[in-house]
């Protein structure tokens, strides 16, 4: 059985670490002394993290294979320190029958770096009209489904989600845009949108099936997510019925923590995501959410495009940016650094509790853990470069800033996933 020695690492708490791997799993953790025949990795004080787990990728493959593949979405992942990263179903086909879910389970067994969460669509074809057989579901063994890339816009058909869902055992991930308020707008409506004389779309196109949804989990019961939460007045529905003692969580990203409308410069389809940079005070809104607890997790929403089809201008280009190689070093450098953050509150946010609200087989760094890892280098900067990008999308809002907190080796159930070489271990 292989056994890798990781030498010198430093915990969370800055204190000198050892791990020893046995097969898949953490076999010891702490101060390892005696000769061990194994593969020794001196860590030379970098700092040892579980692995971490997205819950919000666009992993395109089938016909989008031009966009992203199971194995370009999955290293890129790996060279961000994630070991879990969930499939969001707007795939093509669209990730709503057994069939499709056989077709991503064989390309994740062929080429992926790191584990692979299926989500599958709650409608068929994600059209928002007829709800999918989720026994299905339920017996593949999902957590949970969404339609993400658009909302259940019928408040009926939502209402049989909700109750078919909770007959299954499966979570509600919800995309919330109700399309008849944001009308497909490119940007939120403020002061920008009018500037660069594009439709903008108000937090209330968000708000609204948040406020919905609420209410339908209040009344059927279960457990509903919103995904990528933007809108101050999102905010405040979450947190009333946190406070109500409803099963609601949500998530955010790092794209909507450091960014509004009013970073956005010029025409730039690089920060052209749905939902948008919303306004001042929605970012001011989220911010303090994440430190009071009302938002549960960090996730990327990563959605990579190609560089044609991101010059098509505001209007017509697509939706969404690659996250998975700068969401690490964006939250270190923007909220750990800075002390708004601890580094166990980093951790919490990007490992434990989508580990522990989705249930996900992911270690947490505990002695018998399955050994999933990442080593960051915290003190060296870089900058971003998209050309480095593993991933295939280019498309993000913040290339050319200098960030701290990269992952330089990351550890998927015992193996090498990942590997900087400018570090010679």
């Amino acid at each position: 059985m292989d056994k890798i020695l990781l030498k010198n690492a430093k915990d969370i708490f800055n204190k000198t670490v050892d791990l020893l791997i046995v097969g898949n799993k953490i076999s010891a953790i702490g101060e390892i002394h005696g000769k061990i025949d194994a593969q020794i990795i001196d860590a030379k004080g970098k700092t040892l993290l579980p692995g971490l787990v997205d819950m919000q990728v666009h992993l395109r493959d089938f016909a989008q294979a031009y966009k992203e593949t199971v194995k370009s979405g999955t290293m890129a992942a790996s060279r961000g320190g994630f070991t879990s990263i969930a499939c969001m179903p707007n795939t093509s086909p669209c990730l709503d029958s057994l069939e499709v879910l056989n077709m991503l389970s064989d390309k994740v067994m062929e080429s992926a770096t790191c584990k692979v969460i299926p989500i599958p669509a709650m409608t068929k074809d994600i059209a928002g009209v007829e709800v999918v057989d989720y026994k299905i579901y339920e017996d593949y063994g999902i957590c949970a489904i969404t339609d993400d890339g658009r909302g259940v816009q019928d408040d009926e058909v939502m209402r049989k989600v909700f109750i078919h869902a909770k007959e299954h055992n499966l979570k509600l991930m919800q995309h919330c845009e109700v399309e008849k308020i944001s009308q497909g707008a490119p940007l939120h409506k403020g002061e920008k949108s009018d500037e660069l004389n594009v439709s903008g779309q108000t937090g209330l196109a968000e708000s609204e099936m948040v406020k919905r949804d609420i209410n339908l989990l209040r009344e059927i019961g279960g457990h509903y997510h919103v995904l990528h939460i933007s809108a101050k007045e999102s905010i405040e529905h979450v947190r009333a019925a946190k406070k109500e003692g409803l099963n609601v969580t949500c998530e955010v990203t790092p794209h909507h923590l450091l960014l509004c409308d009013e970073d956005i410069p010029g025409a730039n389809t690089h920060y052209k995501m749905n939902p948008p940079l919303r306004g001042k005070q929605d970012l001011i809104a989220l911010n303090e959410a994440l430190l009071d607890g009302t938002i549960d997790m960090i996730t990327t929403d990563h959605a990579p495009h190609t560089e044609e089809e991101k010059s098509f201008g505001l209007e017509q280009a697509p939706f969404g940016i690659v996250g998975l190689e700068t969401a690490l070093a964006l939250i270190y450098t923007n909220y750990v650094k800075t002390k708004k953050i601890s580094m166990q509150q980093l951790v919490d946010f990007m490992c434990i509790k989508p580990i522990e609200i989705f249930g996900i087989n992911n270690g947490s760094l505990k002695n018998g853990d399955l050994a999933d890892l990442c080593l960051v280098d915290l003190e060296e900067p870089k900058v971003v470069t998209p050309d480095e990008f593993t991933s295939k999308g280019k498309n993000t809002p913040f290339t050319d800033l200098e960030l701290y907190g990269w992952p330089i080796l990351t550890i998927c159930e015992g193996k090498i996933t990942y590997k900087d070489e400018n570090y010679d271990f």
